[in-house]
């Protein structure tokens, strides 16, 4: 018997192949990225914002032995980090068996089930906790109930909650904001308006958002730009924008932007919804036959290999893919892959040239038709 190895079949590309997904996150930054490169996707890295613990804080401080002052009528959990670092900081001042006492005596509410997850794992369960992740269901459940002279201490979510503390505290509560985290610029700038650029020139397919924040770090980024209509209108177009749930999306749904979100708001399920979503919108098959030829985002698939195109060249094939066989004239091109009216029609010539240096063996799909423009050659 032979001892040699039997060939193996060469790994199907990866669903993502061709696609430029930008990613927004901060926290948990590395998973989602591995997740995306994983299905073959090319990642821009680009922290719109960042989160910054408050342990040594005095405002948390404060606002935790304020809490232990007298009974708690009311705790209101936001999100699972902040609740955790709000027992772990209280454990380090030694006041951990006080605040969950306090805590144990009062109504936990909590808002979706990661915060909800973090209250049952302090040991305390939680007595209400809404369908969806809006602080305004919370505020609506305590509003129901006569708030006169009741304390309520609520763990703020990066930023304050003045809307949520005043309207209770019209109510006639006395209420204690806990500033767990606060979100503030990161570490570099740059990369996030690098990204608004790239989402301008349509350089990325997909932009993910994780929290409502982030976006508007991004889309304040977009107005210092001056580019904060060209940022939406990519959204609005060639842009798939994908937040991790509804709570995440307002900011965008705001501003007129439609989004995708999966079903459940984990980071799995947000990835599961871009591989499914992305490659209907432009993946296009330019030759049959035994060995398809497709183009999908920036690359150009052909069996197990991929051909990665830059850009500009990869706009212009899309554009000719569109109506293969239809000649496209060099102003219809400039409109279709450029977003830039400074350009003029000279600049096609040199793309296409630089397409068909791209495209290699595969150069032959782009034909010139004199005085006319260009078109897809397409075979059967």
């Amino acid at each position: 018997m032979g001892t040699g190895t039997s060939p193996r079949t060469p790994p199907a590309p990866g669903p993502l192949l061709g696609y430029v997904v930008g990613v927004t996150a901060d926290r948990r930054r590395d998973e989602l990225t591995a997740l995306l490169r994983r299905r073959g996707a090319r990642v821009v890295e680009a922290p719109t914002m960042r989160i910054v613990p408050l342990d040594d804080d005095v405002a948390l401080r404060r606002a935790t032995e304020r809490c232990l002052t007298g009974p708690l009528d009311y705790v209101v959990a936001t999100t699972g980090v902040g609740w955790r670092g709000w027992m772990s900081a209280a454990e380090g001042w030694g006041h951990a068996a006080g605040l969950a006492g306090a805590c144990r005596d009062a109504e936990v509410l909590s808002r979706g089930p990661k915060a909800t997850g973090a209250v049952r794992a302090s040991g305390l369960a939680e007595a209400y906790s809404p369908g969806s992740e809006a602080c305004d269901e919370l505020l609506a459940w305590l509003l129901a109930r006569d708030l006169t002279g009741r304390r309520i201490a609520v763990q703020e979510h990066g930023a304050p909650l003045p809307g949520f503390a005043d309207t209770l505290r019209e109510r006639g509560a006395e209420v204690i904001e806990v500033p767990v985290y606060r979100w503030t610029q990161p570490e570099d700038p740059g990369a996030a308006r690098r990204l608004v650029e790239q989402t301008v020139r349509r350089e990325v397919h997909a932009l993910t958002f994780t929290s409502a924040p982030a976006i508007d770090f991004f889309l304040d980024r977009a107005r210092e730009a001056g580019l904060s209509a060209q940022v939406l209108d990519a959204l609005r177009g060639p842009v798939l924008p994908v937040c991790v749930g509804s709570v995440c999306a307002r900011p965008l749904e705001a501003a007129g932007v439609p989004t995708v979100q999966p079903e459940r708001g984990r980071l799995g399920a947000l990835v599961r919804t871009l591989t499914q979503i992305l490659p209907t919108r432009d993946r296009r098959t330019l030759r049959n036959g035994p060995r398809p030829l497709v183009l999908q985002g920036n690359a150009l698939i052909a069996g197990d290999q991929a051909l990665w195109l830059p850009p500009l060249p990869a706009a212009i094939l899309r554009a000719l893919a569109e109506r293969p066989g239809w000649v496209l004239s060099r102003g219809e091109l400039l409109r279709r892959a450029w977003n830039d009216d400074r350009t003029d029609e000279h600049a096609v010539e040199a793309a296409v040239g630089r397409l068909r240096s791209a495209l290699g063996a595969h150069a032959d799909l782009i034909r010139t038709v004199p005085k006319r423009g260009y078109r897809l050659a397409v075979e059967g």
